[in-house]
């Protein structure tokens, strides 16, 4: 590891307890250093604050991989396309990163820490900027897209129709950033809910959530004509190279959406493959697109759908949480395992396959925190 790195590192002890005052005094030597830059952020800085810091600890604790740091800082060059982030804003923000350090330092902080967080961030700036530069000449910042068709399955539930002015390549499993018109620099990601289709058309499924800024407008203030913007295709739960194992889809609430889309593939591209898809909910109500499901397993012999209800006593099929039931069916350890919907559902049901003897490599999903 290089030394800058080492010291870098190593300076993560004392910055995490101070995590949240740091992020807010970053920011602001960051706006007064140019108020413009103000307008690269969401309204509500909360949520940025945390990311900012969560994004940079994942930084310095990359950094004795440099295969996994390279991803981590083309994936955030990319990212930043959209928010309008420019090769002249990375030195502004370096300069307010190291001041901040710095500050909080206190003892801690010496000539060499600060010499070796400045190569350090002027390295990561670096991979950034040129990977901003390369996915530029391939795809823009943002595409628009009108909403075609919305349809309300529930109080706090829709399904939208969105038709890009261009194609936006994906892979099934993906989820794309969206911002609506009404809330500016606020993106929140959802997954298609199916394999790409030839009219360039994307179905999402959304959910209102609680103070859900995009979530509300998306699912109560949106109708067709409506356009939204949406970013570049990020995540990596995909089939990718997960060879010729069937498949064991758990899917949680909206967290339907990405697995519908792995099912389509693998049905229509790896036949020889059994797909097992098990959607849970509360009750029969929220199993708000079953009718598609079964429409896709009539299609597709070998794609089995099996409704979980967890609260609904009468219910004369499978009942309980998704994670208790997973022991029930075909033995897990002989699957690819791949799992979408309520971060504590995930987390759950990631340690029962453990308990269970399913290798981690076997076990695909998001991270549970929001992207």
């Amino acid at each position: 590891m290089p030394w800058e790195a080492r010291v870098a590192k190593e300076s993560l002890d004392w910055i995490e307890p101070v995590a949240q005052k740091a992020a807010g005094y970053f920011y602001g030597r960051l706006f007064a250093s140019d108020p413009r830059l103000r307008d690269l952020f969401p309204p509500a800085m909360d949520r940025q604050r945390d990311r900012m810091f969560r994004a940079l600890i994942a930084i310095v604790g990359s950094l004795d991989d440099p295969a996994a740091l390279d991803r981590t800082l083309a994936r955030l060059g990319r990212c930043h396309r959209k928010f309008g982030v420019l090769p002249e804003h990375y030195p502004l923000m370096g300069a307010a990163l190291i001041a901040t350090l710095r500050r909080f330092g206190g003892t801690a902080w010496t000539a060499e820490t600060e010499t070796a967080w400045t190569i350090a961030y002027r390295s990561a700036s670096q991979l950034m900027i040129a990977a901003a530069e390369r996915d530029a000449a391939l795809a823009p910042a943002w595409w628009v897209a009108e909403v075609t068709a919305h349809d309300r399955r529930a109080a706090d539930l829709a399904v939208l129709t969105l038709r890009p002015d261009r194609p936006l390549p994906y892979e099934p499993g993906q989820y794309v950033p969206v911002q609506v018109r009404r809330w500016a620099r606020v993106w929140r990601p959802y997954s298609p809910a199916g394999a790409p289709r030839p009219d360039g058309t994307l179905h999402l499924h959304v959910r209102a959530v609680p103070g859900g800024w995009v979530s509300g407008t998306l699912v109560r203030h949106t109708t067709p004509g409506d356009t939204v913007l949406l970013g570049s295709a990020d995540g990596t739960m995909t089939l990718g190279g997960t060879g010729g194992r069937d498949l064991l889809l758990v899917a949680g609430g909206t967290g339907l959406a990405p697995l519908k889309a792995i099912a389509e593939q693998a049905a229509t591209s790896a036949r020889d493959r059994s797909v097992h898809l098990l959607v849970g909910a509360r009750t029969q109500d929220g199993l708000y697109d079953i009718d598609s499901l079964r429409a896709l397993a009539a299609a597709w012999p070998r794609l089995q759908v099996t409704p979980v209800i967890s609260d609904d006593p009468g219910y004369p099929g499978i009942r309980g949480g998704l994670p208790d039931v997973l022991g029930r069916f075909a033995d897990p350890r002989r699957h690819e395992v791949y799992l979408a919907g309520p971060a504590g559902m995930v987390r759950t049901a990631a340690g029962v396959l453990s308990d269970l003897g399913v290798p981690p490599e076997h076990v695909h999903h998001d991270p549970i925190e929001p992207p």
